[in-house]
Formats: C-alpha cells, sequence, structure tokens
C-alpha cells in the first residue's frame, strides 16, 4: 500500500490518536470482565470512577482528533474514514460505562454467569478492534485484517447466541415481573457493546480494502 504509506510518513498523529482510541476501548473492556470479578467476589459496586475516565479519556481523544482534522489538509486515509473510525472507538467505552451505571443501581443481585460470557466475547471482540487498528499504521495487510474481522463477527455471532438464551431463560424462569425487565435492559446493553466493536471493526476494514 505504497500510496497510503507515503501520506502517513507526512503526519503520523492520526494514527496515534485512532490506536490510542483503540486502547481506550479495550481498558473500558477490561475494566468491566474486573468489576464482575468484583462483584462475583463480593465487592462493591459503587465506584465507577474508572469507567469515567476511560470513556473521558477517549472522549479527549476525540475532540483532538476533530481539531486535528480540522488543521491538516492532507491526511494519511480520508478524513471521512478517520471520523467514522474514531466515532465508533468512542462509542465503546460509553456503552461499557453505560452498562456498568445501570448495574451499579440494581435492586437485587444479579446473576452473573451470562454476564460474564458476554465480558469475554466482548474482550475477544475488542482485542481483534484494537489489532485491526493497529494494523492501519503498518499498510495494513487485508489478509491479517480479514482473519482478525472474522474473528470478531464470530464473537459477535456468538454473543448473539447467548444473548437469546439469556432472554429464553429469563422468560421462562422470572416470575417478578420487574427484575424481569432490569435484567433484559442489561443484557441487550451488554450485547451492544459487542455490536459496538462489530461496528469499529467494519470500519477499519472498510479503510483497509479503499486503500488496498
Amino acid at each position: 500500500m505504497p500510496s497510503l504509506l507515503r501520506l502517513f510518513r507526512k503526519d503520523e498523529r492520526f494514527f496515534d490518536l485512532l490506536e490510542a482510541a483503540s486502547e481506550e476501548a479495550r481498558t473500558s473492556v477490561i475494566l468491566f470482565a474486573q468489576y464482575l470479578q468484583g462483584l462475583k467476589n463480593g465487592g462493591s459496586p459503587a465506584n465507577l470512577d474508572a469507567f469515567v475516565v476511560s470513556r473521558r479519556e477517549e472522549k479527549r481523544l476525540r475532540i483532538e482528533m476533530t481539531a486535528a482534522l480540522s488543521k491538516t489538509f492532507i491526511t494519511p486515509i480520508e478524513r471521512e474514514d478517520i471520523e467514522a473510525l474514531s466515532s465508533a472507538l468512542y462509542r465503546i467505552p460509553k456503552q461499557v460505562e453505560k452498562i456498568v451505571e445501570r448495574m451499579s443501581i440494581c435492586p437485587f443481585s444479579i446473576p452473573l454467569d451470562g454476564f460474564q460470557r458476554q465480558a469475554q466475547l466482548m474482550q475477544e471482540a475488542v482485542e481483534d478492534v484494537a489489532y485491526m487498528v493497529h494494523q492501519l499504521r503498518s499498510g495494513a495487510s487485508l489478509e491479517r485484517m480479514s482473519t482478525a474481522n472474522s474473528r470478531l463477527q464470530y464473537a459477535e455471532g456468538e454473543a448473539d447466541k447467548v444473548i437469546l438464551n439469556l432472554l429464553r431463560d429469563l422468560h421462562f424462569n422470572c416470575s417478578d415481573a420487574k427484575q424481569l425487565v432490569i435484567l433484559k435492559e442489561l443484557y441487550e446493553l451488554t450485547e451492544h457493546a459487542i455490536d459496538r466493536c462489530r461496528t469499529a471493526g467494519n470500519v477499519a476494514i472498510q479503510i483497509a480494502l479503499k486503500n488496498s
């Protein structure tokens, strides 16, 4: 991808910012898994500071990206693609923070097994997103990008199966209407976070395809 590499050498900051954003997305997902483990071990669900910090850092990177785009005429990849990927990455920690906020005010003990499986798939998905974003810097091998995207799509497909089973179990076994509504919302919010990862991956591979 010589044309992409030539432009990249003129200004690395866009790749720097995108990579940093992908790392913040990964951090937020890791924090979610740790949060669930803390609940399982009897920890307090009250402290959301780490999630707020992660989302704010992602927002700061997004603002910096917008400012850089407004001041730069030539970008290493199309500015619309940079903006789309930056936006998609920002939505991952934003969604994770929303999940934890809802969990923190849940009025009953949350059954964690289903959420832990969702968190595992979320981690797999965000790892592939971060890998794909980092690949853009070096010229984005379509073979490696496609392999990572296939793993990401598989994780998202597995997440769809998990939430279907969770909802089926909820509808058949939960007799408390209030609890059913709250858990349904939490399951769906968590599944949406995996969808956010899929969206970011789709943008990344489209960038690779356009510049191959």
